[in-house]
């Protein structure tokens, strides 16, 4: 099943041309044959993700993938932004992510807030800003499991 998604990255210091975590999951996302209905960078803002997340809702997807401000930073956000907003949570994703991110940095891997949950029809994940960090939720766990789950939200 091919899935409508958007991707926000969450940052003040990048822009779209600096973007190279949104660049790894677009074209990850579009190698699998998903479509992207939108992308946008914005600042660690809960206002600006909120409206991120609005913009993905009117553009009619059915994923959003955040990357950035889920570590432990003072401007770090999206966690707290979108935890609230979550219908349901996804616990395991961040735990699986965590474990699987061990394997590769070893113990600064406890300092990831990665998370997912569904909102309003769509499912939405929290990855961290570094490229690498993005394209191992992307290719261990999200790619594997992105249709089952859309389809489990429409049931």
């Amino acid at each position: 099943m091919h899935v409508s998604t958007f991707i926000v990255t969450c940052s003040d210091s990048r822009n779209a041309a600096r973007d190279d975590s949104g660049r790894v999951l677009r074209e990850g996302l579009e190698a699998a044959g998903h479509g992207i209905a939108g992308t946008l960078v914005v600042k660690d803002d809960p206002e600006a993700i909120r409206g991120a997340l609005e913009s993905a809702r009117e553009a009619g997807a059915r994923a959003v993938l955040f990357t950035g401000g889920t570590g432990i930073g003072r401007r770090d956000c999206t966690v707290e932004t979108l935890r609230p907003l979550f219908e349901k949570e996804l616990p395991g994703f961040g735990e699986l992510f965590r474990m699987l991110s061990y394997r590769q940095v070893g113990s600064a891997a406890m300092m990831s807030r990665a998370t997912a949950g569904t909102y309003q029809g769509m499912i939405l994940f929290a990855l961290p800003g570094s490229p690498k960090a993005v394209r191992l939720a992307l290719e261990a766990l999200i790619l594997p499991e992105l249709g089952h789950a859309v389809r489990e939200l429409s049931r």
